[in-house]
């Protein structure tokens, strides 16, 4: 495509105004949705597309809806052909291996953009929904076998045709799902933000005209540029690591493992994912959107975090993963829980780069997208479902330069926890007994690991179903260059009666009666650095903090730490 020359200047402004189009487009969804998972957890991305589709801006929300971003206009463009796509069109999808999502509760809405008759680019959000249908409330069960268990499959479908909704897509949405009017509110709060979006835009194209088109084409250039002259800059040589998933669920295979050889060469960059498991009978596979993703996050946050990100950071990269695997399975393999595998490639490639990105590396995270689904009625209220779904966070890994962050999303995930407050009031199935940073979770080290999270909810009824989705819970978050490992994650269930049982790291639909409950720790991080050289006064800290027991402040650290009146102290040798 021929096109005018844009001077830097008017490309760095438009790229910052296409950004804040995307926020935009996030901030009224969040605002308008009717389910906690968006309103309060935020688990949404937002972003704009140039006329062909190729993403020019994203939002910073949750950088695994990348896989399900990036091919969606042209899976648009393969079923509609251009002159059949009018202004106030809109499209629906969510299918991973023909509609290019990367699992079925991620719904994708995306509209074209036209200046009277003329496409000048098109905006986009993806929400995900609590419940879709399939074998278990929430969609994803750790015994699933086929995505067909998994819920409704959405084909690329005309949502919105030129400016009305088609509220039978909805209905039939709606339909298949156990709870309907959170779809069909949160549906129709996704149209809604795509109309703040198209009008944003077509306000910088009034401002701009065809310079604005030109510009996108020219920050995809730009960051293909800026991210090759980043890889010209690393050594040449070929890095490798290897991870395990602890397993996929019920059928699973044990352990799954998770391998990456990394080849750089001047400014280009190859990574080899051969020796990683073949697909599995579980939800924990991987689509090549998935994959695409994990890698675009990765490099980008490895080398120049800085770039803008749009499609022309994976020009800058190649990818060799054999169809089959568990990064790149076929159809209809299961991939509710993708996010943990994904998590994992993620953590595989911070430690291939670790010796050569020293200054950006991070110690092993708690990598896994711990999920709590609890699902039943409320005998003393109205005749509704309720689904609460939500993932807690963990430990994020430590770094050359500082300890690692606790009770955070990392990597792939952005989201919120979910607040207490809000939990209660909206789903009157359970309370929470505790919610707390776990002490000792941290990998001890020159720099100490985030720590992970302790969360108790109580059943309030009888008949309440749990279903758990977890990972990092017998391979734990490694440590860098000297390094402790972080703690492992676990889900526990306590009857009332106080019998007590560890359940696996994916569990379907436990029974729970009032009074019982379910413990869950997150897995914690992995620490940096020999923990003989952290300073013993940030060690005296984390025990005031009560990250570090006493007792592993003198075993990992070597550091006698004493209580005293007034708090704590250390005691000189």
């Amino acid at each position: 495509m021929i096109q005018a020359k844009v001077d830097a200047v008017t490309v760095e402004i438009v790229g910052n105004l296409l950004l804040t189009i995307a926020e935009e487009i996030g901030i009224s969804i969040i605002k308008s949705a009717y389910s906690t998972n968006i309103k309060e957890r935020r688990d949404i991305s937002t972003a704009v597309f140039d006329p062909e589709g190729n993403l020019v801006a994203q939002a910073e929300h949750v950088p695994m809806h990348l896989g399900s971003l990036l091919s969606i206009v042209e899976e648009v463009y393969k079923k509609y052909p251009r002159d059949r796509i009018r202004p106030g069109d809109m499209f629906i999808g969510n299918d991973p291996y023909n509609g290019g999502g990367t699992h079925l509760p991620d719904i994708t809405i995306v509209a074209p953009v036209f200046a009277k008759e003329k496409l000048i680019g098109w905006v986009a959000n993806l929400a995900h929904h609590s419940d879709v249908g399939g074998k278990v409330p929430g969609s994803t069960s750790g015994d699933a076998v086929s995505i067909y268990q998994e819920g409704i499959k959405i084909p690329i479908s005309k949502i919105c045709r030129e400016h009305h909704v088609n509220e039978e897509i909805v209905d039939f949405i709606m339909t298949n799902s156990r709870i309907p009017e959170e779809r069909y509110g949160d549906l129709h709060a996704q149209i809604a933000s795509n109309r703040v979006g198209i009008r944003r835009l077509l306000e910088a194209y009034e401002q701009y005209g065809d310079l604005l088109v030109d510009s996108m084409y020219e920050l995809q250039n730009y960051a293909e540029r800026r991210l090759k002259a980043g890889i010209g800059k690393l050594p040449d040589g070929v890095y490798e690591f290897t991870d395990y998933m602890d397993d996929a669920g019920a059928a699973s295979p044990d352990p799954i493992k998770l391998s990456v050889r990394i080849t750089i060469q001047g400014d280009a960059m190859e990574l080899d994912f051969a020796g990683s498991h073949p697909q599995v009978n579980g939800p924990i596979n991987v689509t090549y959107n998935g994959l695409l993703a994990t890698v675009f996050y990765s490099i980008k946050s490895l080398i120049d975090p800085e770039i803008y990100s749009n499609a022309g950071i994976y020009r800058a990269f190649s990818i060799k993963v054999e169809p089959g695997l568990i990064i790149n399975a076929r159809n209809p393999a299961p991939v509710g829980a993708r996010i943990d595998t994904c998590m994992r490639v993620a953590d595989v490639i911070f430690g291939a780069m670790a010796p050569v990105v020293p200054e950006r590396a991070i110690a092993g995270c708690n990598s896994s997208c711990t999920t709590a689904v609890f699902s039943g009625y409320d005998p003393h209220g109205p005749d509704q479902f309720y689904v609460y779904l939500e993932t807690i966070a963990g430990g994020s890994g430590a770094s050359r330069d500082a300890d690692g962050l606790s009770g955070v999303q990392v990597h792939l995930t952005n989201t919120s926890n979910l607040p207490i407050e809000a939990l209660e009031m909206e789903f009157p199935l359970v309370i929470v007994r505790e919610y707390s940073l776990i002490e000792d979770s941290g990998g001890a080290g020159r720099h100490r690991g985030g720590l992970g999270i302790r969360r108790e909810f109580e059943a309030r009824f009888d008949n309440v179903s749990f279903t758990g989705l977890g990972d990092r819970q017998k391979f734990l978050p490694w440590g860098l260059n000297g390094g402790a490992d972080g703690a492992a994650g676990s889900y526990k269930l306590t009857r009332k009666d106080g019998t007590v049982q560890k359940l696996p790291s994916k569990c379907t639909e436990i029974p729970l009666n009032q009074g019982d409950r379910i413990t869950i720790h997150t897995p914690g991080a992995g620490g940096y650095g020999n923990p003989g050289e952290r300073n013993p006064r940030d060690v005296l800290r984390d025990v005031t903090e009560r990250k570090v027991s006493i007792r592993q402040a003198e075993q990992a650290y070597g550091v006698k730490i004493r209580p005293t009146e007034s708090g704590y102290e250390i005691v000189e040798s």
